[in-house]
């Protein structure tokens, strides 16, 4: 499966593929209102506001895999935009792992394993693809996301 074919679906309820970021840089999270690594949105923010215009897109999925999430996606959101100034697209709540996992994150944890190997460690498990679609790394939950810019840079 390419990630350009892979359907997503925005907090709002709109869906799409993933074919909208074609040619573009993405970092991908996935994220929880009430994780100790909340505070990580306003690094994300500040990369998505200096690098956007480069081809840099975040796209945060809401997850409740490890129960650190509020009731629905819209609420989710609304904790992110309002207390971090989040304003990048944030996704419904999805399961990261298991065999009910969305296929993004199937498909980013088979090409780009960490520490407990196909797994998501936990939440702010950062993901970059870069704009040929291929998953090129990915970043622990304790990588703070301005920590590794000068990386993204490469791939913009």
């Amino acid at each position: 499966m390419n990630i350009y074919d892979i359907e997503v679906v925005l907090e709002d309820g709109e869906k799409y593929t993933l074919d909208r970021y074609r040619g573009k840089t993405l970092l991908i999270v996935n994220t929880a209102s009430k994780c100790g690594f909340t505070g990580q949105f306003e690094d994300l923010q500040k990369l998505h506001e200096k690098y956007q215009d480069e081809g840099l897109v975040i796209l945060g999925f809401l997850s409740n895999q490890f129960n650190q999430e509020v009731d629905t996606a819209d609420e989710a959101a609304a904790v992110c935009r309002q207390t971090y100034g989040v304003n990048f697209p944030m996704h419904e709540i999805v399961q990261v792992n298991g065999p009910e996992a969305h296929p993004l994150f199937k498909l980013l944890t088979k090409e780009a394993k960490g520490t407990l190997g196909n797994k998501v460690k936990w939440n702010f498990t950062k993901f970059i693809v870069n704009k040929e679609g291929e998953v090129i790394k990915r970043f622990a939950p304790t990588n703070k996301p301005l920590e590794f810019a000068e990386e993204i840079k490469q791939y913009l």
